[in-house]
């Protein structure tokens, strides 16, 4: 039985490179795709695939969060991490989320599949250009201590300035959210409030130097 598989990535170009590389190979049956993040948890629902390969950076809902809600509502997938740039504090929150692998994409070629097989059998795979670094920071369980957007803010405030960062209005927020406008309202002025930050230009530039968005 092929292994079923969900690729997740803003970028169509990638998808299909992957898809093509993963269709080389008959074990594997791609069985759906996601431009950002939120669709990816949507299709995950939906198809159940056995690994989902997940861009850490989308829109709408980036693939830390959308990976701790996926393996919340379905805690067998296997999701493997997939970054064009190694950012450690991006890194080690993804593996923090649940994800069983972390691949490059400059690396995905010659190792993707190998990362697919070992999350399968239980085991991590990293990059080998990621390892030296996780094996210094990330096993240190509270790094060293240093605030960041996934120290202070909760998972909906995370979501809330993600989708404010990317310009997203209060009512289209509130919409994608599922929650009122006041809602989004109090969660931006909280933001602002916990941040220290004076406006929502502020908050942008916050989330993206945090890499949460980008421009």
């Amino acid at each position: 039985m092929p292994i079923t598989i969900l690729l997740a990535d803003d970028h169509r170009m990638i998808r299909q490179g992957l898809r093509s590389l993963l269709c080389k190979d008959s074990q594997f049956d791609v069985i759906g795709e996601a431009e950002d993040g939120r669709t990816a948890v949507k299709l995950a629902g939906e198809l159940m695939p056995a690994v989902v390969v997940m861009d850490v950076r989308m829109p709408d809902l980036n693939g830390i969060e959308a990976t701790r809600q996926i393996l919340a509502e379905n805690p067998g997938t296997k999701v493997n991490g997939l970054t064009g740039h190694f950012h450690p504090e991006l890194a080690h929150e993804m593996l923090r989320a649940g994800a069983c692998g972390y691949v490059l994409k400059d690396s995905a070629v010659d190792e993707l599949t190998s990362a697919i097989h070992a999350v399968l059998k239980g085991e991590v795979y990293l990059s080998p250009p990621v390892l030296g670094v996780m094996v210094n920071d990330f096993i240190r369980a509270d790094g060293d201590g240093r605030a960041s957007v996934f120290t202070e803010l909760s998972p909906r405030e995370r979501e809330v300035l993600q989708l404010v960062a990317e310009g997203k209005s209060t009512k289209q927020a509130a919409t994608m959210l599922n929650v009122s406008v006041k809602t989004i309202e109090t969660h931006r002025r909280n933001l602002m409030e916990k941040l220290k930050l004076d406006n929502v230009a502020d908050l942008t530039k916050y989330a993206i130097r945090q890499g949460l968005a980008s421009l």
